[in-house]
């Protein structure tokens, strides 16, 4: 038996209907054992009414007075509606009497009314939010039901974009015009799960706000953990140790990154968020785009190798394209183009390179001068000076090769070089090959990528057999890393 706070006096008259013939029952037992009973007996014996209670048909204890039990229901109920406005309270727990008239009292006032107080229960009815058929969220009517989730939708969308949406579905035969340039339209806005509406009795603790239901739904839970980090810790074996990836952990913490040093005593989240609801978002999108331009090349054999000139300047071209874009909470999931104009072709950008080969002109490419072998020692400050080159060691044999075509301009013993060949290719490039044992060409010999300059060794300021190479461009000192093709 159910009955609410609106009628006190009605609930009570409930009570007492519906357990007439269980009062009826006990009070003509009482009578019939009262009556086998002398007269003279009779009046030295004093009838006393009790009242037996019962909480969903479970015993709970005898008092004398009903009003005991209907003060400490009304007294919970006053308590509980002090804190939560505007709802229907309602008993959970059915309770009944048995009057019965009894010689002798066995009645505990004090102990029955404690364990009713812990025995009965107040509900509250509240609407209910259901997705995938199982409830979830309990609010106190389904207008904050809906409202929350609205409140969802526009987390990803503006009211007036929600507001466009619901009124373009309220009249669907209304022509669309065209998107204008760099306009976004929203088409949709729906959960993606199937979301129905209940009404169900709860505890009344259980009932949320709007902005508490709107947070659970989004993140599954209202309460997100903390961790504090522990010396040792680093931020991969946080997220492990919290079933997280190093990506979902770092998404959770907004200003953390994969290089960030946790400290200890750092606090950080390790909540990882189920939501319940996800919202889908369509929309369309117009925005101008930039057509890349075609690179061509033309050989031209009347031109040396390694020149080239641009015939014609590559320029952008510039397209107008509709998308279909949908997102899941935020994220993109798909992106399909519906139409696009083509607003400016772009002009491919022409490059002219010579393929006439001159022996003494180098292409600009250097190939490396030994076989095989390894870089001993890279360019840079090496033993307090400048190391102006590499060293390349333990190549398959000894021979040294010219790095590209060109014209040898210098060719003998230079102090801490030892034996050294200079070759000029021609084309603003200059290599130089140190500590030679025997050099194989002569100053103004032209000489092809290639082709054998010279033995490895040891002499001038050497520490071991290698190759000293160095390049210079327009007299500049480079990187030979920068221009070797190994």
């Amino acid at each position: 038996m159910l009955f609410n706070n609106k009628g006190n006096t009605s609930s009570k008259l409930k009570k007492k209907q519906s357990l007439k013939s269980v009062v009826m029952t006990a009070f003509a037992a009482s009578v019939l054992i009262f009556s086998s009973v002398s007269a003279s007996a009779a009046g030295a014996f004093k009838l006393t009414t009790v009242y037996h209670v019962y909480n969903d048909q479970q015993y709970i204890g005898t008092v004398s007075d009903k009003e005991l039990v209907e003060n400490i229901v009304e007294e919970k109920e006053n308590k509980l509606r002090e804190s939560i406005k505007d709802k229907d309270l309602n008993f959970g727990s059915n309770i009944e009497y048995i009057e019965e008239q009894v010689f002798n009292s066995t009645v505990n006032d004090k102990e029955t009314i404690q364990k009713l107080d812990g025995a009965i229960q107040i509900q509250a009815e509240a609407s209910t939010i259901v997705i995938e058929g199982k409830p979830v969220a309990f609010l106190k009517n389904q207008k904050s039901a809906e409202d929350a989730i609205k409140r969802l939708k526009l987390t990803y969308v503006t009211q007036a974009q929600l507001d466009e949406v619901e009124a373009r579905k309220a009249a669907p035969e209304a022509v669309i015009p065209p998107l204008t340039e760099n306009e976004t339209r929203i088409v949709d806005v729906r959960v993606a799960q199937n979301v129905s509406f209940n009404v169900e009795k709860v505890s009344p603790d259980r009932i949320l706000s709007t902005e508490d239901a709107v947070t659970f739904l989004q993140k599954g839970t209202l309460e997100e953990k903390k961790y504090i980090a522990q010396e040792g810790d680093v931020l991969g074996t946080i997220a492990n140790n919290h079933g997280l990836t190093l990506d979902q952990f770092l998404g959770l913490n907004p200003g953390l990154t994969e290089d960030t040093v946790v400290k200890i005593g750092q606090e950080v989240n390790v909540t990882a968020l189920k939501p319940y609801l996800e919202i889908i978002v369509d929309k369309e999108v117009n925005q101008k785009e930039a057509i890349a331009f075609a690179n061509e090349v033309i050989e031209d054999g009347n031109m040396p190798k390694g020149e080239s000139k641009v015939q014609q300047e590559g320029k952008n071209g510039e397209r107008s394209v509709n998308y279909r874009i949908s997102t899941l909470n935020g994220a993109v999931t798909s992106s399909v183009v519906t139409s696009e104009v083509v607003l400016t072709e772009p002009v491919n950008n022409i490059v002219v390179k010579g393929t006439k080969v001159i022996p003494s002109r180098g292409s600009g490419t250097l190939a490396w001068p030994v076989s095989g072998g390894y870089i001993s020692s890279k360019q840079g400050y090496r033993w307090g000076k400048s190391h102006k080159g590499i060293d390349i060691a333990r190549p398959s044999n000894r021979t040294i090769k010219a790095a590209d075509n060109g014209k040898v301009v210098s060719a003998g013993y230079d102090g801490g070089y030892g034996n050294k060949i200079v070759i000029d290719h021609q084309n603003g490039l200059r290599t130089v090959y140190a500590h030679l044992e025997s050099i194989g060409v002569s100053v103004g010999q032209t000489v092809s990528q290639g082709s054998a300059i010279g033995i490895m060794g040891s002499t001038g300021n050497s520490t071991g057999v290698h190759l000293h190479f160095e390049v210079y461009k327009n007299g500049a000192l480079q990187n030979p890393l920068n221009y070797v093709n190994r």
